[in-house]
């Protein structure tokens, strides 16, 4: 396996820039996650490191070759998209030695490593079966053996697990990041499902709009969301925002919001008179009599382990707090709202920028102790 290093990459399509300036590094056996909504340019970029497009300018190295303007069929990686691309005329054992069988490869160590293969994805019994019986995710996994068995120096997956229904993509997210794990290999996955980026990267990248907002490991992008975009695309429910007005010296640890004063990280820099955010997740809001900050309850959704109670504030922001199943909250009570002041995050209203704060003294989240790093 290698790195694949990613130097100021931009892809335009005549007026419409798909990809601007990304520049980022997957180590050695890392599992890379890709992540956005449709059209922010995630697929452009796993396209361009596989040689499927061509940047408009920019470098991608696999390992220390730079393959910026080769070919496909010139770089070292297998690609594994969304819908299989499976060959429905031949067997599930000729589907994964197919690509072997194409470079000339003795029939001998063909068959070798296609048991080496099948074995590794627990799919040896299909092996002589046709792939046009089996279920998606056994066909997902003859996809993934097909790549496999080259041992190429990458994985690039396009949303590989977006056809399957939501209870088998659980049981598949699990299996490919054990499949990482055993092959230590480096790999590259687009998603537009935070879940499926959080259940299985050791570092992910959020891109909107061709740019990416934000790269860190999943604790860190949810714990300390870069901009307002980072914090309202990841969680569900998604990070509550509440607005307000002042200016901020470094040091500040108080903000007022209505009548109610709360307390924040202090802030580590100066910040004229604007419009600010407090952003807060929902696990992080509690209900309080004596708290100035009050608010409706407008209704309950019960999610077994948990309720998410939706309010609606005094000053006319809503807010969402994830709080124990017995809680007595119904709809048209009124509640005042405290916050757990070591997880507030602020933001620049116009701007969408994350404020510096306390919160940035602590060390980076880490990565999965399972990922080496070059």
């Amino acid at each position: 396996m290698a790195d694949i290093r990613v130097h100021h990459l931009h892809k335009a399509f005549a007026d419409f820039t798909a990809v601007k300036d990304s520049t980022f590094t997957v180590h050695d056996g890392e599992f890379f996650c890709l992540l956005g909504p449709s059209g922010c340019g995630k697929t452009t970029t796993l396209r361009m490191i596989a040689g499927l497009e061509l940047p408009t300018s920019g470098q991608i190295f696999l390992g220390d070759e730079d393959v910026s303007f080769k070919r496909a069929s010139a770089r070292d990686i297998a690609f594994v998209f969304q819908m299989f691309a499976l060959y429905p005329h031949m067997n599930v054992r000729r589907n994964i030695a197919f690509p072997l069988v194409s470079q000339g490869m003795p029939r001998k160590q063909v068959d070798q490593a296609v048991e080496q293969a099948a074995r590794t994805l627990r799919i040896t019994h299909l092996l002589d079966k046709p792939v046009s019986g089996l279920s998606s995710g056994d066909r997902q996994r003859v996809a993934l053996g097909r790549a496999i068995v080259r041992q190429p120096l990458a994985f690039l997956m396009d949303e590989p697990l977006g056809a399957l229904d939501a209870e088998f993509r659980e049981v598949m997210c699990q299996e490919l990041r054990a499949l990482h794990d055993r092959l230590h290999a480096t790999t590259v996955y687009v998603t537009h499902d935070q879940m499926e980026a959080m259940a299985m990267a050791d570092v992910i990248a959020i891109m909107n709009e061709g740019v990416i907002e934000q790269l860190g490991a999943p604790l860190e992008v949810y714990e300390r969301p870069a901009s307002v975009f980072v914090a309202d695309f990841i969680g569900a429910p998604s990070m509550n925002f509440l607005p307000f007005e002042a200016a901020m010296a470094s040091g500040d640890d108080a903000i007022q919001i209505g009548p109610a004063k709360l307390i924040v990280p202090a802030a580590r820099e100066d910040v004229s008179a604007r419009h600010l955010l407090c952003g807060v997740r929902p696990e992080h809001v509690r209900f309080h009599d004596d708290s100035m900050l009050r608010a409706e309850v407008l209704g309950t959704e019960y999610l077994g382990t948990s309720t998410v109670v939706t309010l609606a504030t005094a000053q006319g922001a809503t807010v969402r707090a994830k709080v124990d199943v017995t809680s007595p909250a119904r709809r048209g009570d009124h509640v005042g709202l405290a916050f757990d002041s070591r997880a507030v995050s602020l933001f620049d209203a116009a701007s969408g920028r994350a404020l510096r704060t306390a919160r940035d003294d602590q060390p980076h989240a880490v990565r999965r102790q399972g990922a080496r790093h070059g």
